[in-house]
């Protein structure tokens, strides 16, 4: 089996390399033909392996020592458990149909070569963020999809910043820098986290440091849970580092959908699943982590309500699902969390790969006021998007139906009714925002021009949607056997409600889902979605993000700046290089003056020789007085 482990995470990286040496060179459909097809090699070997591995089986290969230094050893080492199967699928289905889409959404662009480098390099990072078998692997795929992220991001890093009112997020350089920065602020906590439980367990591999981390002091146990949550805060963009998410848009939709349902936010899950042995230990941070998320889950909804760009509505609603699965993993519901994890990657996949087809159309048109009528053109899409959007409401039998309401559940079960509440709140605004962007994309009236003149993607581009929105309907019905699979590692949790009790949440749950969806459809008739939030005077609050980024600019941005500045202008220049000049400039000086004595004259020679003679007798004089 360990071919198929080397071919599942090798694969993609070959793809790449492959690709990059094509990069300077104009558009060659190659690259995007042979980093496909890696990817459906790493596809195949990622499902063989999630079928061999069991409760008695796993495999696990220690490829060579990677460092050693003193008592310090680290072997590059690899595990495939049932944890890092059902991830490495899930990785790898949806990064397959997305490299496929890309090669008819990224047709005509002049960087279509570098961007399948870069697109396959991305899950390369994340297939070894997932199956490394200690931490400080773990934190280089995490920096590799880091710094995929930012080359992706910022594909189109020529596109100049403009007006909101022409574009209103930021130019796509300027996004990718934010997302770099701030994830390298949450990255720094997950370093020390791992400093952390290196210092006291003097191993990083997983199966010692799960093993031993009772040894350790409570307190110990949860300064490393907390430093490793903000590291998962900054992945999966949870407040208040969440300002990122929303920019990073700003990159081709095929990395959009990439990054938000496969590789980049989901890892930040990933890690706090992963750590199950250390957070059943502090359940004092697990609650923490669920009230975050809970918060995040309705925040970010909230903003989405009134949202008119098409992309960031859809981000808004990756950024609520992810406050989901955090609560679930922070209530020790940890194969939940996974389970909404994979089922969301699907429904959110094809919903951006669904946004793509109508930008396209559109001539890359994002305000959705500016839209309308579009499913008499693209009724695939269209059915396509409906699905999707019906799985992230939680309609039953639709996949999203079975994880979200998994979670809520959990919450009413654990007696944590104030987040049951949270998440039922987050449900209908869900809903609500979901069916707003149907309505006002697909039907009434068109609202553009006759310049513009939409149609259906490429039958192969929507073939690669398909699979998606079929797995986005019969996801949740592997419920069941996804738990019995995965709760061989993972700690098995059912949450314990009597069936009454059962029925009358699922009623509830649903009520308030199809009500959101009712209220859009009425709201959508009436041709008044925001005025409801314009009389209520939140309509400015909700379009800006809370202010939040203002305030990040005006509060901290700026200032850092000017202290920056100050640091440069009045400490550096004037203190430390006029320091360094100083010393500099007496050297000169003296080594100038001292040039006189190489004169190349004998008597000069003789007549300071004499000097030094005199010197050396003065000091010897002198040492033998004292």
């Amino acid at each position: 089996m360990e071919k198929y482990l080397y071919i599942a995470l090798f694969a993609p990286i070959v793809g790449s390399l492959f690709a990059a040496l094509f990069g300077d060179r104009p558009k060659n459909l190659i690259t995007g033909i042979a980093t496909s097809a890696l990817l459906f090699a790493s596809w195949v070997a990622s499902l063989v392996l999630l079928m061999y591995v069991d409760g008695d089986t796993i495999v696990h290969v220690r490829m060579m020592d990677w460092i050693a230094a003193g008592s310090f050893n680290i072997d590059f080492g690899f595990i495939v458990d049932q944890v890092s199967a059902i991830m490495m699928v899930t990785v790898t289905t949806v990064s397959m149909l997305v490299h496929i889409y890309s090669i008819g959404y990224m047709e005509h662009d002049k960087g279509f070569n570098r961007y399948f480098s870069y697109l396959s390099a991305f899950v390369f990072s994340m297939m070894v963020l997932v199956m490394s078998d200690n931490f400080l692997g773990l934190f280089i795929g995490w920096e590799g999809v880091g710094l995929c992220s930012w080359l992706l991001i910022s594909h189109w890093y020529h596109k100049p910043d403009v007006t909101p009112d022409i574009n209103p997020a930021i130019s796509p350089a300027w996004a990718a820098n934010e997302a770099f920065v701030m994830n390298r602020i949450a990255d720094l906590g997950m370093l020390l986290g791992i400093f952390l439980i290196y210092w006291n367990l003097g191993s990083l591999e997983y199966s010692i440091v799960f093993a031993n981390i009772g040894t350790l002091s409570t307190g110990t146990i949860t300064w490393i849970g907390i430093l490793l949550f903000i590291g998962a805060m900054g992945k999966s963009a949870q407040f208040p580092l969440h300002t990122w998410l929303a920019n990073a848009m700003e990159g081709p939709t095929p990395v959009s959908a990439l990054i938000h349902a496969a590789t980049m936010v989901t890892a930040g899950v990933y890690l706090i699943v992963r750590s199950h042995e250390i957070y059943a230990l502090i359940p004092n941070v697990g609650y923490f982590i669920a009230c975050l998320g809970a918060f995040v889950a309705i925040f970010a909804a909230s903003m989405a309500l009134v949202n008119m760009e098409l992309k960031r509505i859809i981000a808004y609603s990756t950024l609520s699902q992810l406050g989901y699965m955090f609560v679930a993993a922070g209530l020790g519901a940890y194969w939940i969390a996974l389970f909404h994890l994979m089922a969301h990657a699907f429904f959110k996949s094809v919903l951006f790969l669904g946004a793509g087809n109508v930008m396209h159309a559109m001539d890359d048109e994002r305000n959705i006021n500016k839209m309308g009528g579009l499913s008499k053109v693209m009724p695939w899409t269209m059915g396509i998007m409906v699905v999707a959007s019906t799985a992230l409401a939680g309609i039953w039998p639709l996949a999203g139906f079975f994880s979200k309401d998994k979670i809520l559940e959990t919450a009413f079960a654990e007696h944590n009714y104030f987040l049951w509440v949270m998440l039922w709140i987050g449900a209908g605004l869900t809903a609500y925002y979901s069916f707003r962007l149907i309505m006002m994309v697909f039907f009434g009236k068109k609202n553009y021009g006759d310049e513009k003149n939409p149609h259906e993607a490429y039958p192969y581009v929507l073939a690669t949607m398909i699979p998606l929105a079929i797995l986005a309907v019969i996801a949740g019905f592997f419920e069941h056997s996804f738990m019995t699979y995965v709760t061989e590692v993972l700690p098995e949790y059912y949450p314990h409600v009597s069936t009454f009790t059962f029925i009358v949440l699922v009623i509830i749950t649903m009520g308030i889902a199809l009500g959101g969806i009712a209220l859009a459809v009425v709201k959508f008739s009436k041709g008044n979605f925001d005025d409801f939030f314009k009389k209520l005077g939140v309509f400015n609050l909700l379009s800006n993000q809370y202010y939040i980024p203002k305030f990040y600019e005006e509060k901290i941005c700026k200032p850092y700046a000017a202290l920056s500045h100050f640091a440069w202008k009045k400490l550096d220049m004037k203190v430390v290089d006029a320091t360094v000049d100083f010393i500099a400039g007496v050297i000169y000086a003296s080594g100038d003056k001292a040039r006189k004595m190489q004169n190349g004259n004998l008597s000069s020679y003789l007549k300071w020789m004499v000097f030094g003679l005199i010197v050396m007798l003065l000091l010897a004089v002198f040492k033998i007085g004292m």
